[in-house]
């Protein structure tokens, strides 16, 4: 049953101890080491001690909201961080994800889920430079490094702006990345809220790398949020 490279260990940050221990012994079965904590001062300590990998974070926590948890975390680390909440708002969704968590769970959830948002998470990188430079799926190849696209073996021109929403999503594999935070990354924080903007370049990128929003290889849209890059490494791209 184990899942886990030896060595990987997950925090949770959850008040419920029922939940939370039925949490910790999912987790241990898999093959990861737990650290599980009540309170989110005690889930900020664990991240800025450098312990754990990755945070699985309730929001409904008795001494400071999660999103608070997560606010401060930010400031610090880049630790992954999965927030698993009774919240099913998306306006909740929206704030936790802009706020820096890497995806969101609502409860009740399905244990294997949130086991596949987990490794999911883990393999993500932060940033270009700390991924394989080249990105091979499906007949596409990325370089990030030398800002190429190529599908079915032909060069594709690649807006500078375009290039700009591609980068961030291929150098974030999995994770859901809001509107919000795209717009800001790619036009500033004064064009946060032009989600039209970011709607034409997508259908732009979608049409030049071969994809289609109904059945979609690459860029997942996730509908009122944002989008993912979901394409994986083909048998025999390498």
């Amino acid at each position: 049953m184990n899942e886990a490279p030896p060595g990987l260990t997950v925090a949770i940050v959850e008040d419920d101890s029922s939940l939370r221990r039925a949490l910790r012994t999912s987790l241990r079965a898999r093959g990861y080491d737990v650290r599980d904590v009540a309170l989110g001062h005690e889930g900020i300590v664990l991240a800025a001690d450098g312990v754990i990998d990755l945070m699985i974070l309730d929001l409904g926590l008795p001494d400071i909201d999660g999103i608070e948890v997560l606010t401060r975390i930010r400031t610090f680390s880049e630790l992954p961080v999965i927030v698993l909440t009774a919240r099913d708002q998306q306006s909740d969704k929206v704030r936790a994800l802009d706020a820096g968590a890497d995806d969101y769970v609502t409860k009740p959830f399905d244990i294997e889920e949130v086991l596949a948002r987990i490794r999911a998470a883990l393999r993500r990188a932060p940033t270009a430079a700390e991924i394989n430079s080249v990105v091979r799926s499906h007949g596409i190849e990325i370089d990030l490094r030398l800002r190429t696209v190529v599908v079915d073996g032909v060069g594709v021109h690649i807006t500078k702006t375009e290039w700009a929403i591609l980068e961030q999503l291929v150098a974030n594999p999995g994770k859901l990345l809001t509107h919000r935070e795209l717009l800001k990354r790619v036009w500033g924080t004064q064009y946060s809220t032009e989600n039209e903007y970011l709607r034409v370049y997508i259908g732009q990128l979608r049409k030049k790398l071969g994809d289609a929003a109904a059945s979609p290889r690459f860029i997942l849209t996730e509908a009122g949020v944002g989008y993912r890059w979901i394409a994986q490494s083909a048998p025999g791209d390498g």
